[in-house]
């Protein structure tokens, strides 16, 4: 059977490779094609497009990118009518997935399935985006206030738990580092925009730290070969000794006794690793009115990072914006080096609200049936 996928950023991409991989030991003989980065080209998708460069912090650095994204909805969909692959596979990424969506089946008469991973406006449902995704595609929440929200407006989505549970083995407890050392990792995050603003202040904050503890090394997390590049070099500008750049968040906490993360899936995937974390998220002064306006409408403007929103406290400390100063991470650092089994023991929580472990295998199963016609949309 054949599959297409359509991402536009790491995070979906991760949960779309790791679906592919449970598809193929359902589906051995599947072929998988899609939009998608070279990570999904390793994983031996093929790639029909690179979405590098897609996403964008906020609105108005997304205003520039809106004609190139019709022109390659546009032809996404005249591609997927013209091909029919068995499942059509959407991941996250709204502003592009529901109306690539809503164009094949208004416009093109699009009959084959769809299915949504993660549909948009997790934590700001609105009653018009779900009845446009319940109507046009099967939506697969990774939450379950999300499938509640659905569900009291009379539409019908799927909720297995997050795809992400089941991929994370906790890493065994480390010991306390030595009081003038430990390892961090820095994941400054994989948009140019996210790159801009975080890494100069995560170095910065390194450097803060070294004072407290001169021995201290890092790790630091790059999405792809080009940023391994731009990383390492930005470390040499800087002077930054006893660092090394990583591919991919895995690698980059694999001997971490702590981590700076930027707000988004990868704070989730520090969490389920067991790696006590802090969050930042810094952003232009041009959109900080956009932010502070989403912030307000998601648990009152208590919390923005995952972990904090899916546990309904916080879980993870989060600096954001005129807070994430390179001296208050520091000091956040430190404390969080010399008492990390405290934040360890609430890290678990998160876990017992993303549901079970299985999934992202119900995933694969829910997409084997689509694709093969025996399970109803």
């Amino acid at each position: 059977m054949t599959y297409f996928l359509s991402t536009g950023e790491p995070s979906g991409e991760l949960s779309a490779v790791l679906l592919v991989r449970q598809i193929r030991t359902r589906d051995s003989r599947a072929r998988f094609e899609g939009i998608g980065s070279p990570r999904m080209r390793d994983e031996g998708i093929v790639l029909w497009r690179d979405h590098t460069g897609w996403a964008a912090m906020g609105p108005l650095a997304a205003i520039p990118r809106i004609p190139k994204l019709l022109l390659q909805m546009w032809l996404a969909a005249l591609h997927v009518a013209r091909t029919k692959p068995d499942l059509v596979v959407l991941v996250d990424f709204g502003v592009f997935n529901v109306r690539l969506a809503q164009t094949l089946r208004e416009r093109l008469h699009y009959a084959g399935p769809i299915l949504y991973l993660f549909p948009p406006a997790a934590w700001l449902d609105s009653e018009r985006t779900a009845r446009t995704v319940s109507r046009w595609t099967v939506p697969v929440t990774a939450f379950a206030h999300q499938e509640a929200f659905y569900r009291g407006l009379g539409l019908p989505i799927r909720y297995f738990g997050h795809p992400l549970l089941g991929e994370y083995r906790e890493h065994e407890p480390r010991a306390v580092p030595p009081r003038d050392g430990g390892v961090v990792a820095l994941l400054p995050g994989s948009r140019k925009g996210e790159l801009r603003h975080h890494v100069p202040v995560l170095v910065r904050a390194l450097e803060e730290l070294r004072r407290l503890r001169p021995n201290v090394r890092a790790t630091v997390a790059a999405s792809d070969a080009r940023a391994t590049q731009e990383l390492a070099g930005e470390l040499e500008r800087a002077g930054v000794r006893n660092a090394s750049v990583e591919l991919g968040v895995r690698a980059a906490l694999s001997d971490a006794d702590a981590a700076w993360c930027a707000s988004g899936t990868a704070v989730l995937e520090s969490v389920l690793l067991g790696v006590p974390t802090i969050a930042l998220y810094v952003v232009s002064r041009a959109v900080v009115w956009y932010g502070r306006r989403i912030q307000r409408r998601i648990h009152g403007g208590r919390f923005i990072t995952l972990p904090n929103l899916v546990a309904g406290e916080e879980i993870v400390p989060e600096y954001l914006q005129d807070d994430a100063t390179p001296e208050a991470l520091a000091r956040a650092m430190d404390r969080l080096l010399a008492a990390p089994q405290v934040a360890r023991e609430r890290l678990a929580r998160v876990r017992t609200a993303l549901g079970a472990g299985d999934a992202l295998q119900r995933c694969a199963e829910l997409a084997v049936g689509l694709a093969a016609g025996s399970e109803a949309p």
